[in-house]
């Protein structure tokens, strides 16, 4: 019995919600925060977000050096067939123009004025916005892996702590029936029967650290952390942080996907900016320098060389309805992102409502779980005396440990799916669990 009470109370602290005891272990248990954290980092699209931003940075470069002068060069020869001839007149010769022309110039544009650059600009930075939103959206749903394999290796270490206690009791009845065999007050076949059962608990507790074993392992995997396989669970204690969700009036809008609607509405928004800067005046200087055979001198036969500038300006006010069409798509498109974010807010309400029911649920029982893990217990007592002094066979001194063995794994399930279903309130509200 010695045996069972040091294997109970290891259960207490493996898998109990944190107190003083195990704050002070914190340390060296698993918690659900810091995996979370820790999952997050390590996922393989985190340096996405460098990516991203790189990008960015390149093309907001580019559009900055816009404002740059842009000096081209080029170089042309032609012969024309057919050329204007200027006839003779009284003292002068008729003259006409060369039928092989040849041209080579460098010519420089310098942007005075363009509406679309800011706008251009404007997007590009959405557009990172977006992509930062598009990574933590998907960063988040890790959560949601991480959970389930935190709570499943919490329920594996519950059931193992119980079977282990039980394990440890028939430890103790077989050496009792051992000895009653030996002294010929009881039959080999009670003995048999307790050494079957114990072989048969032994077996669950195997497979049961097997399972908690490859959970480990995935859990490892998923946050890149070395985790030993004796390392005890800290259940979060979410009840506080449950009580304030729930007293909040909008506590949803803490999903990263929310963000993300926002940020692609934001996108569109200054894409619509840059179709209506296209229609605006855009204004730069020129100026061009070159030889030609003629220059600007259109009768010369030399070559010669020449240079002029000025200002341009492009635009274009009408379009035929253009620009006004592709605005209004993508406003339409607008109202189509907002109706998704709508239907993601209802989705997660109804699912609020589950679990906030699973939690309420959870507390009631867990509520009578000690009560009845205390009487079986009692019953047990009684059973273990009265084996004892044999009025009871070791098949039903089994079947009174199985009634105890199961009210204890289900107390420790119910602890361990409580915590699950706090948790999961609380990432589907995207709250940080802690």
């Amino acid at each position: 019995m010695i045996a069972r009470t040091v294997v109970l109370a290891w259960a207490v602290v493996a898998i109990a919600p944190p107190s003083a005891t195990s704050a002070q272990a914190r340390g060296d248990s698993l918690r659900l925060d810091v995996l979370h954290t820790a999952a997050e980092q390590h996922d393989p699209r985190t340096r996405q977000l460098a990516i991203r931003e790189a990008q960015a940075a390149l093309r907001l470069h580019s559009i900055t050096d816009e404002r740059l002068p842009n000096i081209t060069g080029s170089a042309q020869a032609q012969h024309q067939s057919v050329v204007t001839e200027f006839p003779a007149v009284p003292g002068r010769p008729g003259v006409s123009l060369l039928h092989d022309t040849y041209d080579a110039n460098v010519g420089v544009s310098e942007p005075l004025l363009d509406p679309t650059r800011s706008a251009r600009a404007a997007v590009e930075r959405a557009q990172l916005a977006r992509a930062r939103a598009d990574v933590r959206t998907a960063l988040y749903g890790v959560r949601q892996q991480v959970n389930a394999s935190f709570f499943t290796i919490a329920a594996l270490s519950a059931r193992h702590e119980a079977v282990a206690a039980a394990i440890a009791d028939l430890e103790t009845q077989a050496n009792v029936a051992e000895a009653r065999v030996r002294n010929g007050t009881a039959l080999r076949g009670e003995l048999s029967a307790i050494r079957a059962e114990l072989l048969r608990r032994r077996q669950e507790d195997a497979q049961l650290l097997a399972d908690r074993d490859a959970a480990l392992r995935v859990l490892a995997d998923l946050t890149g952390v070395t985790l030993s396989p004796d390392a005890p669970l800290a259940l979060p204690a979410l009840e506080p942080r449950v009580a304030e969700a729930r007293a909040r009036q909008d506590s949803i809008a803490a999903r990263p996907e929310l963000a993300r609607f926002e940020r692609i509405r934001d996108e569109l928004a200054r894409q619509a900016d840059v179709i209506a800067a296209q229609t605006k005046p855009r204004v730069s200087a020129f100026v061009r320098g070159g030889v030609g055979k003629p220059g600007l001198d259109i009768l010369s036969t030399r070559f010669e060389p020449y240079w002029l500038g000025g200002v341009e300006v492009h635009w274009n006010p009408f379009d035929w309805g253009r620009t006004a069409r592709e605005r209004e798509a993508l406003e339409l498109e607008r109202d189509a992102v907002t109706t998704d974010a709508v239907a993601f807010r209802d989705a997660l309400r109804r699912q609020t409502v589950g679990d906030l029911a699973t939690i309420t649920r959870l507390e009631q029982v867990l509520a009578s779980d000690d009560e009845i893990v205390s009487l079986r217990e009692q019953i047990v007592r009684e059973t273990t005396a009265r084996y004892r002094e044999s009025t009871v066979t070791a098949a039903e001194y089994v079947d009174r440990q199985t009634e105890l063995l199961t009210a204890r794994i289900a107390r420790g399930l119910h602890r361990v799916e409580l915590a699950q279903a706090r948790a999961t309130y609380l990432t589907t509200l995207g709250l940080q669990v802690r």
